[in-house]
Parts: C-alpha cells; structure tokens; sequence
C-alpha cells in the first residue's frame, strides 16, 4: 500500500506560491520569463486594437447610413396611431362617465385634462396651440389651401424647417375659449382627436382630406365636427421628424356629441376615413381609429 502523501504545512504552500510569483533558478515571473511576457503583451495589444478599430469601423458604417430626420425601417406601421383627449381607462378600455347637473369631480377632472392637452400639447410643457404662442415659429404662406407642404430635408441637422400652425380656435365649440366646461355639464362632451406622428409620411387620402368618423354605432345622431367635417388638412404632412421640425404641432380633431342617450353606457368607434388607412386590426385597436366607452348619467336608474 503506497504511504500516505504528507500533508504540507503553511508555511510550505507559501513558500511554493513565492517561487510561483518569482522562481530565481529559472528566472520566471508568474510561470513565464520575460521574452514570453512581452511576446504575450504584444499579441494582446495588437489583438484589441483590431477588435477595437473593427467596432470603430462598424459604428462608422452604421451612423453613415442612417438618417437623423427619417428612420431607415417603417414596415412594421400599417397605419398611424389615434389617440382621444381625455383619456380616462376602465377596467377594459377607454371610459368616461358623468353625472350632469350637479358637482362632480370626474366631470371637472376631464375638463381640465382638455385643458391641459390644448395649453400645453408639445411634450406636454411647453408651446401650447395659441395664435401668440405660433407666430414667432410657424409658416402661415405655404398653409393655404388643402395641399402638401414639402419641403427640402435638411442635410445639418442644425437647419429647421418650417411648420403648418394650428390654432386653438380651429376647435370652434371644443376650444374651450368661450366655455371652459367643454359641453360635459350640459350632457354634450366634446372629445379630442389626435393622429400621431409619422416621419416622412405623405398620407393616403380620399379626394383632398383626412377625415375623422365617429358614427360607430349608426343610431348617433347630431354630431359636431370641428375643424368642419373632421378634416385633418394635408398641408400638415409630411411631418420630417423633431429634430427637423421641433415647432411641429399635431392637427386636431374636435367631436362635440350634442344627443347622446343618457343613462346608457354606448360603445363609440372614430375613425380615420382615408385611402389604404386600416382601422380593422385586431391586434391594435388604436391603429386607424380611437374606441371607448361614454356613459351620461342624469340621477336616474342606469340602463345597461
């Protein structure tokens, strides 16, 4: 039976793990002598300064080819996005219910989450949809009749271009200039409409318009629009991205319903009329058209 390996005191390991570090006979440092250190320094020097100049090289490559103004792939948008003022959620979607003709915090809360929206609509701070606020920055020449604003995209992204401006007093009974309350005290809410933003997108239209349609379900009637007929004029598109055009304004689309039934929770469906625009994908319901819920209660037993 072969004897049992002796066990090394301490003192022994360190001693082996000096001559690791530093071994005089040999004249090794850390297992290796000084030509092998430095031919090993050398190779790993050399092998990340490649490694380094190839990602330099790819970064080089990729931020030559890609625009600031434009994003390189759009195929995965249909059609834009819509979006509705106020935005109110229930448990499955879009919900605004009220009670008219006496105090009601929710009632006040919408009205002033229009309020806010219209004063303060470019990232929700500052530039708000006033005639004072637009003329310093806006292009009122090129926005005269129902037709598309081109213009050249800028080759410094130091050059802004020129936008369309949209006042608030286009929104005519849904400005909220003259009555402050939007109509939900009266049982006639307006609602706002807002198509979000494509770079570079020349919208598909139907004769010379883009049109919002909230007659879903068919049994609405009395229905305002404002601008007239719902229309989101063309000479706000193409939109060139922020960078290009910070001073862009979304155009909007006021719904002012003057006879919903009350005491009944209606489903209503708005929608963005207009060539090639879809509104029946499953899978986004805000994709070409807004949905919600709208229930007007007057003090009554809810009929649902």
């Amino acid at each position: 039976m072969a004897a049992l390996k002796e066990k090394r005191t301490c003192a022994q390991r360190c001693e082996d793990f000096g001559y690791f570090v530093w071994n005089p006979d040999t004249k090794q440092l850390l297992g290796r002598t000084l030509d092998k250190w430095v031919y090993i320094s050398l190779y790993y020097v050399a092998f990340y300064i490649v490694m380094s100049g190839l990602f330099v090289l790819a970064l080089y490559v990729l931020l030559s080819t890609l625009s600031p103004y434009t994003p390189t792939y759009r195929d995965r948008l249909q059609s834009p996005g819509v979006v509705m003022r106020p935005n109110t959620y229930g448990d499955e979607g879009l919900l605004i219910v009220y009670e008219v003709n006496k105090p009601d915090n929710n009632k006040s809360h919408k009205c002033e989450s229009l309020t806010n929206f219209i004063n303060a609509n470019v990232s929700f701070l500052f530039a708000a949809y006033n005639r004072t606020e637009q003329h310093a920055h806006y292009e009122n020449e090129h926005c005269n009749g129902n037709k598309y604003f081109t213009q050249n995209e800028p080759k410094d992204p130091e050059q802004k271009l020129l936008s369309c401006p949209f006042y608030r007093s286009s929104l005519g009974k849904c400005s909220g200039m003259d009555n402050s309350t939007f109509g939900y005290p009266d049982g006639q809410p307006c609602i706002i409409i807002k198509m979000n933003r494509v770079s570079m997108d020349l919208p598909p239209h139907r004769g010379s318009e883009l049109q919002v349609d909230c007659g879903e379900p068919k049994n609405l009637h009395n229905i305002e629009y404002f601008p007239p007929n719902g229309t989101f004029d063309l000479h706000y598109f193409p939109y060139y991205g922020k960078i290009a055009q910070p001073s862009y304004m979304n155009p909007l689309v006021a719904v002012k319903f003057n006879s919903l039934e009350k005491n009944k929770l209606l489903k209503i469906e708005c929608r963005v009329v207009a060539d090639k625009i879809s509104a029946d994908n499953i899978h986004d319901p805000y994709e070409g058209k807004v949905e919600f819920e709208i229930e007007i209660k007057n003090g009554t037993a809810v009929n649902k």
